[in-house]
């Protein structure tokens, strides 16, 4: 039996008349961490917004658990599974932090009992949310406002959460520690995680298998650690010129 969580084949989708993903295949297994990563401007934001039904395919087929996704129905992508932690964070500005993680289990129909012993492991994986639960979203650093953000999402208890843009605007020692959660709850939950970061590094040290996006387009794919090693990867997205002049 396969164990294929998520698979996108031969997307096609794009803005007006503006293409912007020519025949996209990816696929996220069960329990797995992905790492879609590419330079600004590949795609990858879109690529999410389409599994999250955000915006129309022209083209392909998304499947999630064996099923096709409802078109145009975003909230059934959250009731099926899939929590979308999206560029920039999106927090409830006003709202206290507890009342964001709560908004996160909007969809559920678990009892309250339930909702808090998710809280509560929401607290333990990110104890900085456990001290600011009354203070409003908008007053975070954006380190918090990023723990936030993925909390509501497991908040959803997801199969999938999609994180778009890890460590963007963030200082490295914030990115290591929510790199670390991550691992962790990917550990202690079993959800898989879909990653879409333009710090290479950072994204293959945490991922099992990698995609590279170029002009809307997968171009490689395989295991995270041989794509960080791959000399076209390391000098395109990492800096690193593998045979130096002298």
């Amino acid at each position: 039996m396969s164990n294929i969580l998520l698979s996108v084949e031969a997307l096609h989708t794009g803005y007006d008349e503006v293409k912007v993903l020519w025949g996209v295949d990816l696929s996220v297994r069960q329990g797995e961490i992905v790492s879609l990563v590419g330079s600004n401007g590949a795609g990858k934001s879109t690529l999410l917004r389409c599994i999250s039904q955000l915006i129309p395919i022209s083209s392909g087929k998304i499947t999630f658990a064996g099923k096709d996704l409802p078109p145009g129905q975003p909230y059934k992508v959250v009731e099926l599974g899939i929590a979308h932690v999206p560029e920039g964070r999106r927090l409830f500005a006003a709202m206290s932090v507890r009342d964001n993680l709560l908004m996160g289990a909007y969809a559920r129909q678990d009892s309250s009992m339930e909702i808090q012993r998710d809280l509560e492991f929401v607290y333990t994986m990110f104890p900085r949310l456990a001290e600011r639960l009354k203070q409003d979203g908008g007053t975070l650093s954006g380190g918090e406002q990023q723990m936030c953000a993925i909390a509501r999402g497991i908040m959803s208890r997801p199969k999938l959460l999609m994180i778009d843009e890890l460590s963007l605007g963030l200082s490295p020692v914030a990115v290591e520690s929510l790199s670390e959660a991550l691992v962790q709850i990917n550990k202690e939950t079993g959800i898989s995680i879909l990653l879409v970061e333009q710090d290479v590094v950072a994204a293959f040290e945490l991922a099992q298998q990698g995609f590279v996006m170029d002009l809307g387009r997968i171009t490689l794919s395989g295991d995270a650690s041989d794509l960080a090693a791959d000399p076209t990867v390391r000098e395109a997205y990492m800096g690193i010129e593998e045979n130096p002049g002298i």
